[in-house]
């Protein structure tokens, strides 16, 4: 885990990024969001010191590790947003107000941005509300940014809009399948591929109400093109996914990629994950398999956890008894869901210690309480913010 994250974290992306970042003849302003922002701003600095006239860092709280010389850096809410993300998004739009043709702005995009820029065409509590909805709805990222796009002043390609005649280089940390750019953080900087009838359908798909306010906003179409961007994709689950690979290599195991677009509900990744397991237990080699993407979680209790923290204890019911096999599954950006975990780790005893404590998988994963079930008997994957999001990685590992 610590290898593959070690491996996607921005400083070296950032640094090979910049290498092909466009002449500036006037001012550089930069600006990063998401929950690797503080890292990939402090890279951009090193790299280009005085050369940037202001910068604006927004990150999600207790992401910040130290002030920057240059950039201001800001905290604010995720998943949901709240009132510093707007403050935080308002002086971003502040420094990209008043731009010449020969200005630049360096944009430095990761996976949270979606809520942590945002300066909303509607009001906070309804957005907020919304957002609720469809987090809890079991929708996709990309349902749920394609209706965050059409309820914002600059997602949608609309923040290059606002930046215009300036450049924008994009510098993206993807965190989403396949890294499609108009759904990472909502695609301020690239153009739209939905349209308002794409979000209106989505809104009526999960079942969720629209206010006056709500509709006209959505009626109001994004950017289908733009022609002041140039994008640069740093770093993907593809990433994770190779270095994690090349560390089960180093460590003995016959390594398999079943998949880098894991896309299905969690406890059902879980308990395909711990079918494999069954099926190799007796083959007498260490193998490792591993499935990297973004699962997703229906929310039907009131219990506290996050996607990969389901997927592990989906996956302690299907391996229980085996003696060789442990399965864990962690965002690599060290936060699953609204908990201080980045993920569970469980083996074939995992199942006996929670019934010997009375605890039932089945109704832990209705109530979505995966985190304490996970507590009470060490299966908690615990890192603190990595300081990057390139998804998350679950791994099978069987010895002989």
């Amino acid at each position: 885990m610590h290898a593959s994250i070690e491996a996607v974290l921005p400083d070296a992306a950032v640094q090979k990024a910049l290498k092909q970042m466009p002449f500036c003849a006037g001012r550089l302003i930069v600006i990063g969001i998401g929950k690797a922002a503080f890292n990939m701003c402090e890279a951009a600095e090193k790299i280009l010191g005085n050369h940037i006239t202001a910068g604006l860092c927004i990150t999600k709280y207790h992401h910040v590790k130290h002030p920057l010389h240059i950039i201001q850096c800001m905290e604010a809410g995720h998943p949901i947003l709240d009132e510093n993300t707007i403050i935080a998004t308002g002086k971003a739009e502040e420094l990209v107000s008043d731009l010449k043709a020969d200005d630049l702005v360096l944009f430095l995009v990761s996976g949270g941005g979606s809520s942590l820029f945002e300066d909303p065409l509607i009001d906070l509590e309804t957005l907020q509300k919304i957002n609720t909805e469809l987090l809890r709805s079991g929708a996709s990222i990309r349902e749920i940014n394609a209706v965050r796009k059409h309820l914002s002043h600059v997602k949608g390609g609309r923040f290059a809009r606002l930046c215009a005649p300036a450049m924008v280089y994009q510098v993206v940390l993807s965190d989403i399948i396949g890294s499609p750019l108009d759904a990472i953080a909502s695609g301020p900087a690239y153009p739209d591929a939905t349209s308002s009838s794409d979000a209106f359908a989505i809104l009526q798909k999960y079942g969720i109400g629209t206010d006056e306010n709500t509709v006209s906003a959505l009626n109001r179409e994004t950017p289908d093109r733009l022609d002041n961007v140039e994008t640069c994709i740093a770093g993907s689950v593809e990433d994770l996914s190779a270095a994690a690979m090349k560390e089960c290599r180093a460590l003995g195991y016959e390594t398999y990629l079943l998949t880098s677009s894991l896309d299905c509900e969690a406890k059902e990744a879980g308990s395909f994950l711990s079918a494999i397991a069954r099926e190799h237990c007796h083959d007498n080699k260490n193998i490792a398999f591993l499935a990297a993407g973004e699962t997703v979680v229906h929310v039907r209790g009131n219990g506290r956890g996050g996607r990969n923290q389901e997927l592990a204890l989906s996956a302690a019911k299907g391996i229980s008894s085996l003696e060789n096999a442990v399965i864990f599954s962690f965002g690599s950006d060290g936060t699953d869901g609204p908990t201080d975990a980045a993920g569970g780790i469980v083996d074939g005893s995992t199942a006996e210690k929670l019934k010997e404590k009375g605890i039932a998988i089945d109704a832990v994963l209705n109530n979505n309480d995966a985190w304490h079930a996970l507590k009470e008997v060490n299966g908690l994957l615990i890192t603190g913010p990595t300081g990057t999001n390139v998804n998350d990685l679950s791994v099978i590992l069987i010895r002989k």
